[in-house]
């Protein structure tokens, strides 16, 4: 049984979880695994990501600024009925994301284009990729020259994820030539594309 201590402090959301999973992911032989974090948000959400694997988990904290969650590891083997657990799940399942701005939510803008970045990048470490993005008004700049997302979308599209974008918004930008990820779709392709999806997101 392993025993692993994997420091997450100064990281930000989701890192502290998206190593978590890997780190688990890697123990085949099961065992303990402690995750160092600086904040009880990452705490809560390490503890909510060991409850969705089924690994008992418990935290401490020392002070203000340094927390520990530590996590039971189940044991996975090719012969186990957990396997299928165990091992990501690649499959597409017709979900569309949605994303019709360069920023999440609304409020400040340098604070949502952070977070749209953190969303990307998170999509990139899910168990279950989706099978299209779709990109139109000011979301047309993630996928252009500039965008802090560009290597995150193309981790997506060799997975087989399909990326697309507004033509006409990217001519209202003036971005049409810088597209980088990617195709051009428009308005009839979008609604076609809403209309079959299992599941649509939208950050």
């Amino acid at each position: 049984m392993e025993k692993i201590t994997f420091d997450a402090r100064g990281m930000a959301c989701p890192l502290p979880v998206v190593n978590a999973k890997k780190k688990s992911e890697e123990m085949q032989q099961g065992g303990s695994l402690t995750i160092l974090v600086d904040n009880e948000i990452a705490v809560q959400n390490l503890l909510k990501f060991a409850a969705s694997r089924g690994f008992e988990a418990v935290s401490s904290k020392e002070n203000e600024t340094n927390y520990s969650v530590t996590m039971e590891v189940t044991a996975c083997s090719p012969s186990s009925s957990e396997a299928a657990v165990c091992s990501p799940d690649a499959r597409r399942q017709g979900t569309v994301v949605v994303l019709s701005g360069n920023t999440m939510g609304t409020g400040d803008e340098k604070l949502g284009k952070a977070l749209m970045k953190a969303f990307i990048f998170a999509l990139t470490k899910q168990d279950v990729l989706p099978e299209t993005i779709l990109c139109y008004n000011s979301g047309a700049y993630l996928t252009c020259t500039g965008s802090d997302s560009l290597e995150d979308l193309n981790t997506l599209e060799t997975q087989g994820v399909k990326i697309m974008t507004c033509g006409t918004c990217l001519d209202f930008y003036n971005l049409k030539e810088q597209l980088q990820i990617g195709t051009v779709t428009n308005m009839y392709e979008i609604v076609e594309t809403m209309e079959k999806a299992g599941s649509i997101i939208r950050p």
